[in-house]
C-alpha cells in the first residue's frame, strides 16, 4: 500500500498549523495518500467542448428604468416604525461593551 512519508505530512500539518503525533502521522500517511488519489482522478476526465453552455438562455435580463418618485414625509415615515424617541429611530443594540 502507498503512502506519504513522514516528512509529507509534517509539511502538510504545519501548512495547516495543526500538531499531529506520531500515530496520527501514520494515520494521515494513508489517509492524505487516498485522498490525492482521488484528486488525481480528476485528469482522467474527458475535456467537454469549449462551446460548453454556462446558461440554457440567450437573453438578457432586462432592467426596469430608473425614475424618480415623491419623498415620503417624516410622519409617514414614523408611523411605519416600531420604536421611536422623538424625531428618531430606535434600533437594538448590537455590540456589547
Amino acid at each position: 500500500m502507498e503512502k506519504l512519508t513522514k516528512e509529507e505530512v509534517l509539511h502538510v500539518a504545519n501548512l495547516a498549523r495543526i500538531g499531529v503525533s506520531d500515530i496520527e502521522i501514520e494515520k494521515y500517511q494513508i489517509e492524505l495518500k487516498k485522498l490525492l488519489d482521488d484528486v488525481d482522478k480528476i485528469k482522467d476526465v474527458k475535456n467537454y467542448d469549449e462551446d460548453l453552455l454556462i446558461a440554457p438562455h440567450d437573453h438578457d435580463a432586462q432592467l426596469r428604468p430608473d425614475e424618480c418618485g415623491e419623498m415620503l414625509d417624516q410622519d409617514t415615515i414614523m408611523k411605519n416604525v416600531p420604536h421611536s424617541n422623538g424625531n428618531f429611530v430606535e434600533v437594538p443594540v448590537m455590540l456589547n461593551e
